[in-house]
């Protein structure tokens, strides 16, 4: 597995917050979704108010 660096903004208390994690995972799309599940479990975020601007490997 590689590992990924995902960028983006999530609606926060006091305007959006960016954020860059990193992932393992095998490829760029189960990255994303990990992101996704991640944050929305943290931060009870619904996948439409997660925006990612990016995916390096």
């Amino acid at each position: 597995m590689s590992e990924f660096t995902v960028r983006g903004r999530f609606p926060a208390r006091y305007g959006e917050q960016a954020f860059e994690k990193q992932v393992e995972a095998p490829n760029e799309d189960v990255a994303v979704e990990r992101a996704y599940a991640e944050f929305g479990s943290q931060h009870g975020l619904k996948r439409t108010q997660i925006d990612i601007d990016g995916v390096d490997a």
